[in-house]
């Protein structure tokens, strides 16, 4: 009764907040689970408002026994969403939610949730993962509210992951299917790579048994993620052969790589960024327990008091209200708290380079970038290149910084993606290529001329990736 009485009042405080109308619309389908002799599950139409995870507790926290009984990637409830860009035009493609069964670093069963598109009424032989730059503390900041129409995250600090969401509409544009995962999991756990792989993977999974999506058994998937979307992709990239040798990913481009934490922290100690690399590190405690009685038992009162504030915040407001923080400092410990043995084995749990990707790898990276330091990417593509198998073309850009170095770069990225799904072999071994600006390649440019174009259009209605 107490828990059917805090239900009552959750959805009458929602209804004065948002004055929610309890109305639904779209037709309802039966999506048949291959491996389960479970009743399929029934795909929900989409609701009237949005509600964001936080509100949202049976579809994002379904009961433990529930997803428990699921094995990886199996699709636990789903419904369908419109998918607009900055909440407020609707995308005219074919958009759901799918909720899943996947695993934390540990291996523990959790719930992950994916938005799922593709253009209308197509049958996709090419999907790309799509790994937004979430890079936030707060349920209402995930992708897979963040694009929904009429969602409040892009008012609300996550400014990110919509303006991200152009690459997904670039997918879609080529016929692509698009596969969103909320990488950083039920507790937002911001920069916990392992734990983002294996929900990035997982999102794949239930991508290809989701059958409304429509997505050729033989379907060529790519994996795409920039700065704390590398974190997944990167991840995600390692971890295919052991967790997901199943999924046919034939290519990754990811940029920004912060391959490892240690050298971002150590560089964002007292910087501008100083805020979302503290808010990287409380996500770390989010899924390392011993890490986090670490802080909890080390942070000084002023530390407490900023990462209390920052504990649901979205991107923008930790970069913009945290800056210059001495992150080092608010650890009551003497020395360097890097060399304690609680962070090195963090540090160490989501450094990349543990395994050599076994598919082509695409990798771009600002000189200068202040953010992320190049010399860790630097020995990430080292380290994968002792491995004569691997196959990495490594671009370095020197007139850039963090941000514009993903917008010079997503063009000659899709276009080097794009002949990957379209099954041309990339270039054998590892390269090194250093330029001066990327956003000057013009193939790149062209491709991100269409994107933009037609995402121009899809405010006016226009279908994404219909001829």
């Amino acid at each position: 009764m107490a828990s059917r009485g805090r239900s009552v009042a959750r959805i009458t405080l929602l209804s004065a907040l948002v004055a929610m109308v309890a109305v639904t619309t779209g037709t309802v389908v039966a999506v048949a689970d291959p491996e389960s002799a479970e009743a399929p599950v029934v795909v929900q139409p989409q609701a009237a408002i949005p509600l964001p995870p936080e509100l949202d507790q049976g579809f994002y926290r379904p009961a433990t026994e529930l997803v428990a009984a699921k094995a990886p990637g199996e699709i636990i409830a789903a419904r369908q969403i419109t998918a607009a860009n900055a909440s407020l035009a609707p995308l005219n493609v074919d958009a759901w939610q799918v909720s899943y069964r996947s695993n934390n670093s540990r291996d523990e069963a959790i719930p992950a949730v994916a938005t799922v598109l593709k253009p209308r009424g197509s049958a996709p032989d090419k999907v790309l993962s799509v790994q937004l730059a979430e890079d936030s503390l707060g349920g209402y900041c995930a992708p897979s509210y963040a694009v929904q129409h009429l969602s409040a995250s892009p008012f609300l600090g996550q400014l990110v992951a919509p303006l991200e969401f152009v690459i997904a509409q670039g997918a879609l544009s080529q016929g692509w299917g698009v596969v969103i995962p909320d990488h950083q999991g039920p507790d937002s756990a911001y920069a916990a790579g392992p734990l983002a792989g294996r929900i990035t993977l997982d999102g794949i999974r239930a991508a290809r048994a989701f059958d409304p999506l429509r997505i050729t058994p033989d379907a060529r998937i790519g994996l795409y993620g920039y700065s704390g979307g590398a974190i997944a992709t990167g991840h995600a990239a390692e971890l295919r052969q052991s967790y997901a040798p199943e999924l046919n990913i034939v290519a990754t481009a990811e940029g920004g790589v912060p391959s490892d934490l240690g050298v971002v922290l150590d560089n964002g100690n007292n910087g501008l960024w100083s805020g979302v690399v503290l808010a990287a590190t409380m996500g770390l405690t989010r899924e390392y327990p011993e890490f986090a009685a670490f802080v909890n038992q080390n942070m000084d009162l002023f530390g407490k008091a900023v990462t209390t504030v920052q504990g649901g915040l979205c991107v923008q407001y930790l970069v913009n209200v945290f800056p210059f923080l001495n992150l080092k400092g608010m650890l009551r410990v003497p020395g360097d708290p890097m060399l304690r043995p609680e962070v090195r084995n963090v540090v160490e749990q989501t450094r990349m380079g543990k395994a050599v990707p076994d598919m082509p790898m695409y990798i771009w990276q600002g000189n200068p970038d202040e953010l992320i330091p190049v010399g860790q990417v630097n020995t990430l593509v080292d380290t994968y290149c002792r491995d004569p198998k691997a196959n990495v073309q490594y671009l370095r850009e020197h007139f850039a910084e963090h941000v514009t170095t993903e917008l010079s770069g997503a063009g000659p990225a899709m276009l080097w993606m794009r002949d990957r799904l379209n099954g041309i072999p990339a270039q054998s071994g590892c390269s090194t290529t250093d330029v001066g600006w990327l956003a000057l390649d013009p193939n790149g440019l062209q491709i991100t001329a269409a994107t933009l174009g037609d995402t121009l259009g899809a405010l006016f209605g226009k279908p994404l990736g219909v001829n």
